[in-house]
């Protein structure tokens, strides 16, 4: 485990040099913040009735959207993975005596931390002082707060599982695009980064409730804004608990499956 975390703090320390990247992200994050926030502005004072969140809430939602996207969002992929195991370099990977899965993991979830970390702050500090309806929110409860990083925490986990298993494709395929982009446009959309779950037809929520996708950010920025309550939300961070497990069983055996075949590209 000790080799495993000083990956992760390699990443971790290595991502957090990119300020430059770090501020020109938070000024984009800002720019699609108010542009999503001016959309539902309109939405809600065309005179739509019976909508799921209210105006304060889904506005709490997009910033926290924005705030954590390094975090959450599917198209943040390790392009260095890839490289490796375009150009060859995954047999160095392979001489290591680790487990090349967690190796991965660890490396992802550092440079995903490290990227959020240069930017959820400015953002959240900044958008507390905006007048309404551009403010961010304080959480409905202390409670919903502490279920709410709970809930996060395995947001966390659940989408570098996920974006573990993109490399893990790769090594079959030997190319990132195809089928890696379309299940990463599919992940982003019902993950609530386009559109919050609540606002989908009913029959898409029902199918978004048996994929994991909308447990790694919807859930846990509906359950800061209380759109959820605390009971729903502990049975969602049960869900969330189960889907990590078993993306992180199927990826490791998927991971052993492809190294059989694997072949080695460059020279």
């Amino acid at each position: 485990m000790k080799a495993y975390l000083t990956y992760f703090k390699l990443k971790f320390i290595s991502g957090l040099q990119y300020r430059a990247a770090a501020w020109a992200g938070i000024a984009t994050q800002f720019f699609f913040g108010f542009v999503y926030i001016m959309v539902y502005i309109a939405f809600y004072d065309s005179g739509g009735s019976n909508l799921p969140m209210q105006l304060s809430e889904v506005v709490t939602y997009l910033w926290l959207n924005q705030a954590f996207l390094a975090l959450v969002n599917q198209f943040s992929r390790d392009q260095e993975l890839f490289k490796l195991i375009k150009e060859g370099g995954i047999s160095y990977e392979l001489a290591r005596p680790k487990d090349l899965y967690f190796m991965w993991y660890f490396k992802i979830i550092g440079q995903r931390l490290a990227n959020v970390t240069l930017r959820f702050i400015p953002l959240i500090i900044v958008t507390a002082l905006l007048p309404y309806p551009f403010h961010f929110g304080l959480p409905s409860s202390f409670s919903h707060f502490l279920l709410f990083l709970l809930s996060l925490g395995m947001g966390t986990l659940l989408v570098t599982a996920l974006s573990v298993l993109y490399p893990i494709i790769t090594l079959l395929t030997m190319n990132e695009k195809g089928i890696v982009n379309l299940i990463i446009t599919l992940a982003d959309i019902l993950s609530g980064i386009v559109v919050p779950i609540p606002f989908f037809p009913i029959f898409l929520q029902k199918i978004s409730s048996f994929l994991p996708f909308q447990y790694i950010s919807d859930l846990p920025f509906r359950i800061y804004v209380g759109n959820v309550s605390i009971e729903n939300g502990l049975f969602g961070v049960v869900i969330q608990f189960i889907w990590v497990v078993l993306l992180i069983l199927f990826g490791h055996f998927l991971m052993k499956k492809n190294l059989r075949r694997v072949v080695v590209q460059g020279g």
